[in-house]
């Protein structure tokens, strides 16, 4: 819990090791996730570093294994995820040899077999196109066409034939069908209309080998007349990608030719499963393998790329390294460093050394599964400065509760919980299946949040006594009617007196008597839940004006108290600290059962109205004497009260100066007192190291400060009404969605009034899970989202930090399984 107070110390450390015992070192510390190397090699380029071999060996022996993955998922074989990925450490450097060799081998093997099959794939389709061809071909060729063909030089493939005078020549082949028109057109173009083309299409689709699709194609023959016109129609062919075939015009040599292509064909099938078996074996052998490799290479890369890092030392037989580490860390990690030396044979054990720096150490807290959830919507904002105090801690409990306030309601909260609980119960099996979907990763990422926003928005559904916009009479209601029915149903403006309709108070949270009063119900929730909005928000702010006192005194710098703090604390104070205090008075000192007129609520005057004055010293109103009917009221809670508040006004208008002058002025006068004496520089990344700034930029710099604290502190307040605001219209909302739907069912007919109730509890179900949990709750989360960052946490938290990123092998297989 110490270091999610604040981060935890950290050290800057200078790292010796032998180059024998490097790799196995940087292997181990990977596995441990605690030391955050620095690169000492900043301005040399990657090409000329000193492991810079081993890194492409490793990008070689990866894009092996990206092969070899491809290659299984095109053949439906799919990869089971590493259970105990921790376990797998990376291979020593002397095992990298069988490992390429494994890999060299099963690659080869793929290779060989895809260009076989490349190769008979092709052939398998031009024999196919042939075999369209030929079949086709009865239809193209009629008798007194074939009276007219040269029979010698009848297939137009041989260039080097001549053609008889008054004989037809022909080209036949297989054209996409897309392509037809267009490449019948362009025959009519270039002969004149002197070429005869028949065509018919291809039912089934044909493999393009280049795209992997399947395409629709074309048989035709194209007859001409003249050498001249064969040339032209053979290069049309070529332009348009027409896969040319030869085809007898004699029907008995089309018959013999058809029959040897399909019995190749029949063969060609045989060869292509026989080769897609053994493709199919030689990936199966290495199934299992595969993941182990890829896990194995990924932290054998991840360890030389972090080994580039180092440097060495002057006489080149140590590697030097700079690195981050936690203080409490440091004996662990010298542990391991002493380890590996012994198990590496070295006759000189690497050693670790604390070196001083004057550089801002990253940010580091260690965190559980259940807080860090809180400490991402931290960080979200800013990482926060070096040992700075940690809003997360507190977060914890006022997130939930800031939302819960504005989504209180038992049933709901109750929603939310279970959905909580379930995930929270369930966690380890959604860790180990790894979702790549970013929604329910959102959602699972902040389990333990929507828990306890549930669990607290059930106890303030407690509170208001809603649940569905319904109440709970636990305690039984401490209002009576004295009245008989026949007043009660006819009066429209019958009013219960609380002076003598009430015994007593009930005991915890709304009377559930309030859900009847359909006058004024709405005035009294407002009432109660705008002053509870001003109390938490008022509490809220001085916490966090307070929590400047941490970071002051952990920095050593008290002098704020005086400078910063007192001024600013007593402006919140005074005046909305004050405020906070006429409504509990007010609650205290007035009631129904005082028996003094002057202490009953209708003598009570309002919070608001005496604010209102405070601030516009209005002096206290005085009586007339000439008034026939003088009211018995007094205009003020208690004696004195307006000298208090005119004191509490002047003071509070004092701290406005004093936060505006008082720092800069100490300033000043501090760098006055040790002008030509040589000061030792300091880092304090608590805030306020001003040795190198102007003191005009201090200046301008403490006004904005101030205009921005006096300005907020106002507009800040008003902001925590959203929690009234929210609160009223998801009852609203609610009360609504009851009365308009569930009700309908409940009144309805009484023999089929069950069936239709089944359905409109349905649809009222899927309207409060999806409109009054799930959009209500984003909307609450956000707003309370908003009070944390911009009203709490803008009163202490910087937020200027770096975070700590340790080289860690559990972190880089995460960032790899997610990408």
């Amino acid at each position: 819990m110490g270091s999610m107070f604040r981060s935890e110390e950290m050290a800057l450390c200078q790292m010796f090791v032998q180059p024998e015992a490097a790799y196995s070192s940087v292997s181990d510390l990977g596995e441990l996730g605690l030391v955050q190397f620095r690169d000492l090699n900043d301005g040399v380029t990657l090409f000329q570093r000193k492991f810079v071999n081993e890194v492409r060996r490793c990008d070689e022996l990866e894009r092996k294994l990206r092969y070899i993955e491809k290659e299984m998922s095109k053949n439906d074989i799919k990869l089971k995820d590493v259970e105990n990925q921790d376990e797998i450490k990376a291979p020593y450097p002397r095992d990298i040899i069988d490992l390429e060799a494994r890999l060299e081998k099963t690659e080869n093997e793929l290779l060989e077999l895809s260009q076989n099959e490349v190769n008979l794939a092709q052939n398998y389709v031009e024999l196919t196109e042939l075999q369209l061809v030929l079949e086709n071909a009865n239809n193209f060729f009629t008798d007194r066409e074939v009276m007219n063909l040269d029979v010698s030089n009848g297939n137009g493939v041989d260039e080097g034939t001549h053609q008889q005078r008054g004989r037809l020549g022909f080209v036949a082949g297989v054209i996409e069908r897309e392509r037809v028109f267009a490449f019948e057109r362009m025959l009519w173009r270039i002969s004149r209309g002197n070429v005869f083309l028949k065509r018919a299409d291809v039912s089934q689709p044909i493999k393009d080998l280049e795209t992997g699709n399947e395409t629709y194609k074309s048989t035709f023959v194209a007859f001409f007349q003249g050498e001249q016109l064969n040339s032209r129609i053979k290069k049309v062919c070529t332009g348009f990608h027409v896969s040319m075939y030869p085809c007898p015009s004699n029907s008995t040599e089309r018959e013999e030719m058809l029959k040897g292509v399909r019995i190749r064909l029949e063969d060609l099938k045989i060869v292509l499963n026989q080769t897609d078996d053994h493709r199919r074996r030689v990936l199966l052998s290495v199934k299992q393998e595969i993941p182990l490799f890829s896990i194995m290479v990924m932290k054998m890369k991840a360890i030389y790329h972090t080994m580039n890092f180092f440097n060495t030392d002057v006489t080149n037989k140590c590697l030097v390294a700079e690195c981050w580490l936690p203080k409490s860390d440091l004996q662990t990690v010298n542990e391991v460093l002493i380890k590996c030396s012994r198990e590496s044979g070295c006759t000189v054990e690497s050693f670790i050394n604390v070196i001083e720096t004057n550089e801002a150490p990253p940010t580091f807290n260690r965190n559980s599964r259940f807080t860090q959830g809180f400490q991402n919507l931290i960080d979200s904002y800013g990482v926060s400065s070096y040992r700075e105090a940690n809003p997360a801690l507190y977060t914890i409990i006022t997130f939930p509760f800031l939302f819960a306030v504005m989504f209180g309601d038992m049933g709901h909260g109750a929603i939310l919980a279970l959905f909580g609980i379930w995930m929270v119960v369930t966690e380890d099996k959604h860790l180990s299946k790894k979702s790549t979907n970013e929604i329910w990763n959102i959602f699972f990422g902040g389990r333990y949040i929507i828990m306890l926003m549930g669990l607290f928005s059930v106890y303030t559904g407690f509170i208001y006594n809603d649940i569905f916009s319904l109440s709970f009479n636990i305690f039984g209601s401490k209002w009576f009617n004295m009245w008989n029915e026949s007043t009660v149903l006819e009066n429209e403006y019958l009013i219960m007196d609380p002076k003598s309709d009430t015994r007593g108070i009930y005991p915890m949270g709304l009377d559930p008597v309030w859900q009847l009063a359909p006058q004024n119900k709405i005035i009294f929730h407002n009432s109660f839940k705008m002053k509870l909005s001003i109390i938490f928000g008022v509490s809220h702010m001085i916490f966090g004006v307070c929590m400047n006192l941490i970071n002051y005194k952990h920095f050593k710098q008290m002098v704020n108290v005086f400078l910063e703090y007192l001024p600013r604390i007593l402006f919140l104070v005074l005046l909305f600290g004050y405020l906070v205090f006429l409504m509990f008075f007010k609650w205290v000192k007035y009631s129904a059962q005082s028996g003094d007129v002057t202490l009953e609520p209708t003598c009570a005057p309002s919070v608001l109205i005496l604010f209102i004055e405070m601030m516009m010293m209005t002096p206290e109103p005085t009586p007339d004497p000439l008034d026939p009917n003088p009211s018995p009221c007094i205009y003020t809670m208690y004696e004195g009260e307006k000298t208090i508040e005119k004191a509490f006004v002047v003071v509070a208008l004092l701290c406005i100066p004093w936060m505006l002058l008082a720092k800069p002025l100490y300033i000043q006068f501090t760098r006055k007192k040790n002008a030509g004496k040589e000061t030792e520089a300091h880092h304090s990344s608590g805030g306020g190291d001003h040795d190198d700034e102007p003191m005009s930029e201090i200046w301008i710099h403490q006004a904005i400060h101030t205009i921005e604290y006096v300005l907020e502190t106002i507009s800040h307040t008003a902001s925590y009404l959203r929690l009234w605001a929210l609160s009223l219209a998801h009852a609203q909302l609610s009360d609504v969605l009851y009365t308009m739907v569930m009700r309908q069912g409940l009144h309805g007919p009484q023999y089929y009034g069950g069936i239709i109730l089944f359905f409109i509890f349905a649809f009222w179900s899927v309207l409060t899970v999806g409109i009054l949990v799930m959009m209500e709750g984003l909307s609450a989360f956000l707003h309370t989202l908003r009070l944390h960052w911009v009203e709490f946490m803008s009163k202490f938290y910087q937020g200027t930090g770096y975070a700590f990123e340790p080289f860690s092998m559990k972190q880089i297989l995460d960032a790899t399984n997610e990408e």
